[in-house]
């Protein structure tokens, strides 16, 4: 590796995540490239719920899988943090990165190096945590082929943060083992604004602000197929700007705050004394979850990135209650690694 290579990559803040890259061929890695399908199987469903919430039929072409159904930065032994596997014909795209997202990707059948492209909704760490992590995992396990990552800023800055954290080992690795600079592999798209983020063949991806303070930048997505629509709300209060863009919808999965329990969860947060407001001003209740789904008219409603969600006390039943009393539609409460 030549000095100027080397300087290259300690110096990460310079790494052009602004612009696209160039594809670059890979060397020699620990994974010969045949072990890395071009397209990897859907996963297996998750083990059937009670029969009180059936799920519907899946379309073998368009499903989402619930990754990590907890909100909220702390990790618990139970549901595991904010990430979302939404698949469409075959190919895997990732929306939201909180921690331990690789681990449940390689538990739902997919591998960090077949991931292509990211969605991030906002950058608190629930939500974006572990996707530096991703991207040097796939790496790591063989990738050569550019990643793409779409969300609102300071995106691209939290990327060249993580690149400056791993400089040392990058060059080492490039220098050592010959592979390529990952730096040189992952495509940051930004944006502030709602609209089409992205397409590709038989899908559209869209986004809409939601209202998520103090963010100024939150958003929720839309992936539309000839054969179904799904949208994920992100974080967010109340929005009626998400009413409208979930118009229609066959799926809605929208974040859930169980208003009553809140109280418990900031006993076991003494260090945030204004965490209540923050809560009660940025989450959607069970009850508005409901209003949500019945004034956008969508099929199914499912509840995820739950607030407090390491409370065991809080059953099934107590998160949907509320909304089926709005919502006359099918509510499923979501569980990791769920498929729908």
């Amino acid at each position: 590796m030549t000095t100027n290579r080397r300087e290259f990559v300690k110096a990460a803040g310079g790494i052009g995540l602004a612009t696209a890259f160039g594809e670059r061929a890979l060397g020699a890695t620990a994974r010969p490239p045949a072990q890395a399908p071009a397209h990897p199987p859907p996963p297996a469903p998750a083990p059937a719920p009670p029969a009180s919430a059936a799920l519907p039929r899946i379309p073998s072409d368009t499903r989402v899988v619930l990754l990590g159904t907890k909100g909220g930065p702390r990790v618990d032994k139970g549901r595991a943090n904010t990430a979302s596997l939404v698949w469409v014909d075959k190919q895997p795209y990732v929306v939201d990165c909180g921690y331990g997202v690789t681990r449940q990707l390689m538990d739902a059948g997919v591998e960090a190096h077949q991931v292509r492209t990211i969605f991030i909704t906002h950058n608190y760490s629930d939500h974006a945590l572990e996707l530096g992590p991703l991207l040097y995992n796939g790496w790591a396990g063989g990738l050569s082929e550019q990643v793409h990552v779409h969300g609102p800023p300071p995106l691209r800055r939290i990327l060249t943060g993580f690149f400056q954290h791993m400089a040392y080992d990058i060059a080492l690795r490039v220098d050592d083992e010959g592979r390529p600079d990952l730096t040189q592999l992952v495509k940051v798209h930004e944006f502030d604004k709602a609209g089409v983020v992205f397409q590709a063949d038989n899908l559209k991806v869209s986004a809409t602000k939601v209202r998520h303070p103090p963010l100024m930048n939150a958003f929720a997505y839309r992936f539309d197929t000839p054969s179904r629509s799904i949208v994920l709300s992100g974080s967010t209060s109340f929005s009626p700007d998400l009413i409208a863009f979930a118009k229609g919808a066959d799926v809605l999965v929208h974040e859930v705050m169980h208003l009553p329990s809140v109280d418990r969860l900031i006993a076991r947060s003494p260090n945030a004394p204004r965490l209540r407001k923050h809560l009660i001003d940025s989450h959607t209740t069970t009850e508005q979850d409901g209003k949500v789904a019945a004034e956008a008219g969508v099929k199914i409603l499912v509840l995820s990135h739950f607030v407090p969600g390491d409370d065991p006390a809080i059953t099934d039943d107590m998160w949907a209650a509320d909304a089926r009393k709005m919502f006359t539609g099918q509510v499923i409460v979501g569980r990791d690694l769920m498929m729908i």
